[in-house]
Order: structure tokens, then sequence, then C-alpha cells
């Protein structure tokens, strides 16, 4: 018995699976890139300022919560313990930077007692992280 040669068909490229395979590489690279943000502080809520500005580049974050708590790069510290960090982040920077999220119902007088520990350690360049302003 003899089997009947078929027609030969022409080969094609199929487009689906390389779009899937497309769509896949885009949501591997998006979610990749997510993860290599940086985020140092805790999450607080901020004050609102209309000269707030993103162009501050900060080594160190410290975070003053209104529970009272400190925060040296999410990690909880006491206003001693700040200082000997302080210290040893001048002796390790030639030119360090800090940046201050203190929530809006942090009593003034213990944000200012925090900047004053950081410029006694000889650390001049801060900052203080605000909400721009949703009014023009």
């Amino acid at each position: 018995m003899r089997i009947p040669a078929s027609a030969k068909k022409k080969p094609r490229i199929e487009i689906i699976p390389m779009i899937d395979t497309m769509f896949f590489l885009l949501v591997f690279f998006m979610i990749a890139t997510l993860s290599m943000t940086l985020q140092k502080g805790m999450p607080v809520t901020l004050p609102h300022a209309d000269s707030s500005t993103d162009t501050l580049t900060e080594n160190v974050s410290l975070t003053l919560t209104h529970e009272g708590a400190l925060f040296y790069n999410k990690e909880a510290i006491t206003l001693q313990e700040l200082e000997t960090r302080l210290a040893k982040l001048r002796q390790s920077s030639s030119k360090p930077s800090l940046l201050i999220n203190a929530d809006e119902q942090v009593p003034h007088g213990r944000v200012i007692k925090v900047m004053d520990l950081i410029r006694l350690s000889g650390i001049t360049s801060m900052g203080i992280a605000t909400k721009p302003s949703s009014e023009p």
C-alpha cells in the first residue's frame, strides 16, 4: 500500500509566540528596574512646600516619625547612637549629605535638636524632605 504524498507546506514564522516573549521581557525589565530604586527613608507624612525639589542626592536618610522614633536609613536608633553614626559618616565620606524626613506632626524642637547634632558633627550638607504643594 502506497501512502500518497501530501502537498508540501511553505514554512512560515509564527508571530504569536514572539509577541508573548516580548511581553514577558517587557514585564521582566519593568520589575527589575523597580527593584533597583533605593528607598532609604521610612514612610511618613511629609509637609508641603512650594519650593521643594527632587534634586538633592543624599547619602543618608534620617527619619523622625510622629511617635517620636528616630531612624537612620530604616534602622531605629537613639540620639546618642546618632552622634556616633554621624562621626563615622564624617570620617568615611569626604562630603556627606543627609536628608531629614520629619513627619509634619513632629515637634519643631526635636527636628532642631537633630539638625544641631548634624551640624556639630561637622556635616554641613543637609536637606529637609517636603512634598510639592498642590496649590499653584
